[in-house]
């Protein structure tokens, strides 16, 4: 047989082909992605960074009635932050803006625990009645959930002082609370719980579904005790979102405007008055819109000192061995 020759192709060093997806010629990176996000972060500057813009402007300036048809309003630095921080004042309703918000947090906080805690253990009927519940409490608008607190709690046509009346006290009758400080802050701090404990529990129960029931099983076996349960397993795996709600918390109550601006305007006197109403009462009472907006500011800068504070000391505990 012939001897045949195999021919063997010469080898062809072709480039690699360009992934799927990527075309030679066009950039890999294109505007269509910042275009559809510019009417969003459009939306967020106008809304939120130009008004704050503002706030911080008009802190600076002589900004009165007269300065607020006209628009020529003159600059005097930080004039308006030293009458601000030397009125006697100010300084009480800071005090009491603070105690106001560790009260709610700490009782928000704890119902919302024992709340999120209860539903777990309930079957499944129970459950839904209860977070039902909490959803129609929490979708209750503030203005209409404020207006039922002041007829439960009006002095001539109230069911609570008719309760507390067919019950024997017979001071109630006709009671009235929104002229007592001391009451007037109680109830305050009652409905401002009353809206914020719905959100919280229904966000820690969601948590608690996540933790493994074999942890428990694990516990029991071991005889822990309830409390011991709840220390060891349930509350760290709770603590980032136990954390995160808690500092939404202290946020919402710290700037706490609407339910004491409809119920009470502050009153009386000055016992429900904190940071935000004070700000809008310096602002109307006589036009001094640049001392509001500087109360503002000063209302800011707090919250935001708290909320670094807290997150520093969260993320030490995070980085901290165990």
């Amino acid at each position: 047989m012939p001897a045949v020759r195999e021919r063997i192709a010469p080898r062809v060093h072709r480039p690699p082909h360009p992934p799927p997806g990527r075309r030679r010629g066009r950039p890999s990176h294109t505007f269509w992605p910042y275009a559809l996000i510019a009417p969003a972060i459009g939306g967020m500057l106008y809304l939120l960074v130009y008004p704050l813009v503002r706030a911080v402007v008009i802190s600076l300036q002589d900004f009165r009635l007269r300065q607020l048809i006209t628009g020529d309003a003159e600059f005097v630095g930080l004039r308006n932050y030293r009458t601000l921080l030397s009125d006697p004042r100010f300084w009480e309703v800071t005090g009491r803006t603070f105690a106001f918000m560790a009260v709610n947090v700490v009782l928000i906080m704890s119902i919302s625990t024992l709340v999120a805690l209860m539903t777990e253990r309930l079957g499944r009927f129970g459950r839904t009645v209860v977070l039902c519940s909490l959803v129609l409490a929490w979708a209750m608008p503030v203005v209409a959930a404020t207006t039922v607190f002041q007829w439960l709690f009006h002095s001539e046509f109230g069911i609570v002082n008719q309760s507390l009346t067919a019950l024997g006290f017979g001071s109630f009758d006709r009671y009235p609370w929104f002229a007592n400080g001391t009451a007037a802050f109680a109830i305050l701090v009652l409905l401002i719980v009353w809206q914020s404990v719905p959100f919280a529990a229904i966000t820690l129960y969601s948590a608690l579904t996540t933790v493994p029931a074999e942890l428990y099983e694990s516990a029991r076996m071991d005889g822990a005790s309830a409390s011991r349960v709840f220390r060891s397993i349930t509350f760290p795996m709770l603590r980032p979102i136990f954390m995160l709600v808690l500092s939404l918390e202290v946020i919402w109550t710290f700037k706490a405007f609407v339910q004491i601006w409809v119920m009470t305007r502050g009153g009386p006197g000055d016992a429900t008055t904190i940071l935000p109403v004070y700000a809008v009462q310096t602002a109307l009472s006589s036009q001094r819109y640049d001392l509001g907006s500087a109360a503002s500011m000063v209302t800011v800068v707090l919250m935001s000192g708290v909320l670094v504070l807290y997150f520093r000391q969260m993320f030490r505990q995070e980085d901290d061995p165990r």
